[in-house]
């Protein structure tokens, strides 16, 4: 009961609404007792009394009773679902937003299926819970223990026989709510790993296909639906059973009403209205059994839905403001990594970093360089706090990083990761995104620095374009450009690029290395990169090696001494001179016909067309056309 307590704290602030709600339910459950009561004066007083008035005032009581009931039935339900909806909102509300203040670490273990199983059905299951189970609950309880009194006041020992069926119902309760339990636990659990599988299959569906892997994923599919269907049957096979076995223990309580009464209506110690009155009482005694029954079934989702969300709730975020946390009003943009060390928090005893130094003062660029695996992403991620060191201190401008406010740190920090993420919205929007307020010029202004200018503007709506999830639609180089354009928008101090010209040919990254090198200018820059010309115009270049740094220095200097960057540079970076030498000869000419183009009003928008020769942002076919 501890999980529907804390569940149950969420209604707390609609109190007044749960209140009429329950006042309903005590006075529904009132009047219903009372409908046996006017049976039993119907047929003693009115129709073997012979009192045709009676009887009339008996079926109008009937029909009242009936109306009163049908509006407090009302007021029960939708107050009740007014004060669950309200709750779930609030609930919901209180999941996502804890989801979002989650760390980095957490998701590299969660999977998409399953906390969006938990944020959409598990919540739903509680919902339900809310606005049927609860007052139900109450009236049921109501019913029964009104029920038990009056019957006992009519006749004690027809209440007492009538009633011997009642601890096979209890011990019957008891045996189905154990098993019933665990059974939707299962089931929640499964239909999470449902949604996990189609979640993967959707969102990969192209390298599906690419490896004609049809079949496989769809046996994936089926396999797991199928532990889902036996499961649902378990479940339903006890449910199967209850419901049977309460009628059953119903009829054998009126077969002892008709025996038993049966010979004291005979024998004159009983009316015949009291029979029937009685008998009424005992289905309505039964019924709030049955429904036991059924509110078993529903506590028991709720109980192992709202352990999963629970779950989620109670899971703390591993890099959190501490409560001394300072604003950072302005930015030099000196960062310093000092003696680092890390591990991530699942392999706390494997170190991927090892006793890292680095001195980066404000408008220096420092190039990472190393193999897969060496701890270059690491590196950046330790500046914005994605996570926390294990040892050592990462600072900025003098202070440790683990003392600012991380909304405050990372408003200074733009940030290029190599996994480009762009929202289904317009273009102007995935650009605007970390400074929603930036003007129109502002935008194209970063979006023409990122070399992207020129293919929004060949797009129908231009930047009102709505890409599609995940940036579908755009090449890996557009879509790596409009992240770009993202990152500048913002005018950080600090700026991060992780490994963010991996997916342009080498005349556009030639031409965002030209932006970039403008734009660099009073800023402290990391660069993940494995192109030869980010290497060559760093201030600094560190070589990582099993999270270690083996050499520094300029381009010059690690090439006149052995070591991992030659032997980089021979097998990697050399074949891409002269690429790139080829590259900005056509990045000059291109750039003198710029000077010969006329602008095209298009819509309202201005536009460029080239008097002659290509475009000098060659726009990517969209993924999946790549010729």
């Amino acid at each position: 009961m501890r999980t529907i307590a804390r569940i149950l704290r969420f209604a707390v602030p609609y109190w007044p609404w749960f209140l009429v709600a329950q006042v309903s339910v005590f006075l529904s459950a009132g009047l219903i007792l009372v409908v046996p009561r006017l049976l039993r004066d119907a047929i003693d007083r009115a129709i073997l009394g012979g009192n045709p008035r009676l009887l009339l005032a008996v079926a109008l009581g009937v029909i009242g009773v009936a109306v009163l009931r049908g509006l407090f039935l009302f007021t029960q339900r939708y107050a009740m679902e007014w004060v669950a909806q309200k709750s779930i909102y609030d609930l919901r509300n209180a999941l996502y937003r804890h989801l979002q203040h989650l760390s980095f670490s957490f998701y590299d273990q969660a999977r998409t299926g399953q906390l969006m199983s938990r944020a959409m059905q598990d919540v739903e299951t509680v919902r339900r819970l809310f606005s049927f189970g609860v007052h139900n609950l109450l009236r049921n309880f109501l019913q029964y223990a009104g029920i038990v009194v009056i019957l006992l006041l009519t006749h004690w020992k027809l209440a007492l026989l009538s009633m011997a069926t009642v601890p096979l119902a209890v011990h019957a309760i008891g045996i189905f709510g154990r098993r019933i339990r665990p059974a939707f636990t299962e089931i929640q659990q499964e239909l999470a790993e449902l949604t996990n599988v189609l979640q993967e299959n959707i969102t990969g569906v192209r390298v599906v296909k690419a490896f004609a892997r049809e079949d496989h994923e769809i046996e994936k599919f089926r396999a797991t639906n199928w532990t889902l269907l036996e499961k649902n049957l378990v479940a339903q096979r006890l449910m199967a059973f209850y419901h049977p076995y309460m009628d059953f223990l119903a009829a054998v309580g009126t077969a002892l009403i008709l025996w038993y009464g049966g010979r004291e209506v005979i024998l004159g110690r009983m009316s015949l209205g009291t029979l029937v009155a009685f008998n009424a009482y005992l289905m309505l005694l039964l019924e709030p059994m049955r429904w036991i029954g059924m509110l078993v079934s529903l506590v028991s989702r709720a109980i192992a839905s709202g352990q999963r969300v629970l779950e989620i709730l109670d899971t703390r975020p591993e890099i959190e403001d501490a409560p001394d946390a300072i604003e950072l009003k302005s930015v030099q943009g000196h960062v310093r990594l000092e003696d680092v060390w890390f591990s991530y928090p699942d392999e706390p005893d494997v170190p991927v970093l090892k006793g890292i130094t680095i001195d980066a003062p404000p408008g220096r660029t420092i190039a990472l360089l190393g193999a897969t695996g060496s701890g270059k992403s690491t590196v950046i991620h330790l500046v914005p706090r994605f996570y926390d060191v294990t040892r050592g201190r990462v600072t900025v401008d003098g202070i440790d990083v683990r003392r600012v406010k991380l909304e405050s740190l990372r408003s200074h920090i733009g940030i290029v990761l190599q996994e480009t993420f762009l929202f289904s919205t317009t273009i102007r929007e995935n650009i605007a995104y970390g400074r929603p307020r930036a003007t129109d010029e502002e935008i194209v202004a970063a979006a023409r620095a990122a070399r992207i200018h020129d293919f929004i503007m060949s797009l129908p709506q231009g930047y009102d374009t709505v890409v599609g999830e995940r940036g579908v639609g755009l090449s890996g180089g557009q879509k790596q450009r409009v992240a770009i354009a993202r990152a500048l928008l913002m005018d950080p101090r600090v700026l991060i690029l992780d490994d963010s010209t991996s997916s342009v040919d080498t005349e556009t990254e030639y031409l965002i290395q030209e932006a970039l090198r403008a734009l660099m200018k009073g800023r402290t820059t990391f660069v993940i990169a494995q192109r030869l010309s980010t290497v060559k115009n760093a201030d600094e270049i560190v070589v990582l090696d099993q999270g270690e740094v083996v050499q520094r220095g300029r381009h010059e200097d690690l090439l006149a001494q052995p070591g991992i960057y030659r032997e980089i540079f021979e097998l990697q970076l050399k074949p891409q001179e002269v690429s790139e030498a080829e590259a900005e000869a056509r990045a000059e000419s291109e750039a003198a016909r710029e000077r010969g183009r006329q602008p095209v009003a298009t819509g309202g928008r201005q536009a460029v067309r080239p008097v002659a020769g290509g475009a000098a942002d060659r726009s990517e076919a969209p993924e999946g056309r790549d010729g």
